[in-house]
């Protein structure tokens, strides 16, 4: 069976091709989430803002794929990140979407992995340690509307759903290491989970419990 995926969008995206996505798709009401198209919610950890969003057509592929980034700043410099990209199935007599399991960047850096299941959607979640990018091209749009993003490391958890073979749903949170108000280290090695101590450890642990329960809000309904 042919897997249509969602790529990583500060990769692999031409500019040139893009289009507004529609924000009515997708929308933040305080801290929840609700999207029409497919339909779910989620409870956010933060009242976050919608700072940019995009679309972009895969011919090939027979997709579609919609962007959304929100953000929470302080002094117009990111501490947390909300990326939301949705893949749409655009033929309907092409083979349904399927999802490939999420991959760590690193083994020894990855916090947590697992699934669980909302109804009949199973949801792939893992944690895991990363480096800011803010020359990422995806980016840009959100720099040059005078927001800073951080070049150093971040805590990251994403999870993934597919949804009756026409949607698949990946949601990155990205929350800057400097804003849990502890002292930590910028240094890689410190955050190696087999010996991982500390500061670190209380940060990292703080945020695996938050994400684990935006993960454990989210919602599916049947159309």
């Amino acid at each position: 069976m042919k897997k249509i995926i969602i790529i990583w969008i500060g990769l692999l995206l031409i500019t040139w091709n893009l289009s507004i996505a529609s924000p009515k798709d997708l929308e933040i009401e305080g801290k929840n989430l609700v999207s029409k198209k497919p339909p779910f919610s989620l409870i956010l950890l933060s009242e976050l803002r919608s700072i940019h969003s995009f679309s972009q057509e895969h011919p090939g592929e027979n997709s579609l794929t919609r962007a959304y980034f929100f953000i929470k700043d302080k002094d117009k410099r990111v501490e947390e990140m909300l990326i939301v990209q949705i893949a749409d199935r655009t033929n309907p007599q092409t083979e349904p979407m399927t999802v490939p399991p999420l991959r760590p960047y690193t083994e020894k850096r990855m916090y947590a992995k697992g699934k669980i299941k909302r109804g009949e959607v199973e949801i792939d979640y893992i944690i895991q340690l990363m480096a800011w990018n803010p020359d990422a091209p995806s980016l840009q749009p959100i720099i040059e509307k005078g927001i800073t993003i951080p070049h150093h490391l971040a805590l990251q958890g994403q999870f993934l759903f597919g949804y009756q073979g026409e949607h698949a749903t990946l949601i990155r949170y990205l929350k800057d290491l400097n804003s849990f108000g502890l002292k930590v280290s910028e240094e890689g090695d410190k955050w190696n989970k087999d010996s991982i101590s500390g500061n670190e450890k209380k940060v990292c642990e703080m945020f695996k419990k938050n994400f684990m329960e935006m993960v454990d809000s989210v919602r599916t309904k049947n159309p």
